[in-house]
């Protein structure tokens, strides 16, 4: 069965209308700080940003504030509890670190995911034998990772894409990705032909950027994933992959620019069926 909706787009969701009912009231972080007896206005803050999981009884007061009236008020407490849910997740997560349950609740609740990988095979692509690989690589600068946990967790998050009702996921890779470079070559051959076996699947779809080819010159400095859901009043959402830490986007302009980004690196991109022949070509080689 699929998962509920991500918990983390709900909170999104759910501070970016209490921001707004706030703002048709005309009124500061203080003076609803004040109206509650809120010590500080970092809990309200927090709330609006999507930052913290929120209590159903402080939306509550705060839908009181505003003086929302049902069906309304009735529709965001659907999404406050949304919100507010992590038990069912948890569990159905299982025990995966922090960064990677965030993907794995955007993942699981998204209707279409688009990620772009300049270097190295996405999450949700990588064999068992590559992700170990490269998850010991990263424990160089972590080394209190539990790295056969990691590998499992992925391979956790794939069963997104196995469900009976799966995302549309299209993957974009440079030619860089699919490169042996330091892989022993039995690894890398698995990993190409996995990339070939899953791109048979109706709803994925893989597309090699050749060297020397980028969209209308845009050159993505990171790498970074798209999210879209079933609800299209959750708002559409950009994350972006660093060393130590992801940064999650989801205002209107930030997540246009990516999307418009994909496009031209789709359009420069290689054909499905060029991009299966030229995957291949490498596994032969």
């Amino acid at each position: 069965m699929p998962l509920p909706t991500s918990p983390v787009i709900r909170r999104v969701r759910l501070g970016a209308e209490l921001r707004q009912l706030r703002r048709r009231e005309a009124l500061t972080l203080e003076q609803v700080c004040d109206r509650l007896g809120w010590a500080s206005t970092s809990k309200l803050s927090r709330i609006e940003l999507g930052q913290s999981r929120p209590d159903l009884a402080d939306v509550l007061d705060l839908l009181d504030v505003y003086q929302v009236p049902a069906p309304a008020r009735d529709a965001l407490i659907v999404i406050a509890r949304d919100a507010a849910t992590s038990r069912g997740w948890w569990k159905t997560l299982g025990e995966m670190s922090e960064r990677q349950r965030t993907y794995a609740e955007l993942e699981a609740g998204a209707a279409h995911i688009v990620e772009y990988q300049p270097a190295v095979v996405p999450g949700l692509l990588q064999t068992p034998a590559y992700a170990r690989l490269r998850v010991a690589a990263g424990a160089l600068l972590t080394p209190d990772v539990d790295v056969e946990a990691e590998v499992r967790a992925r391979a956790l998050r794939q069963e997104v894409l196995r469900r009976a009702d799966p995302p549309r996921y299209t993957a974009v890779l440079a030619e860089a990705a699919c490169d042996p470079g330091d892989l022993p070559v039995p690894v890398w051959r698995e990993q190409l032909r996995h990339l070939v076996a899953v791109s048979g699947l109706a709803h994925v779809t893989v597309r090699l950027l050749q060297r020397g080819v980028a969209g209308d010159g845009l050159h993505p400095l990171t790498p970074y994933s798209c999210y879209a859901f079933p609800d299209p009043a959750d708002p559409r959402t950009v994350m972006l992959e660093a060393l130590t830490t992801d940064v999650r986007l989801a205002t209107a302009l930030d997540v246009d620019r990516y999307e418009r980004m994909t496009e031209a690196l789709l359009a420069a991109a290689l054909s499905p069926e060029e991009t299966v022949t030229a995957l291949a070509r490498r596994v032969g080689e």
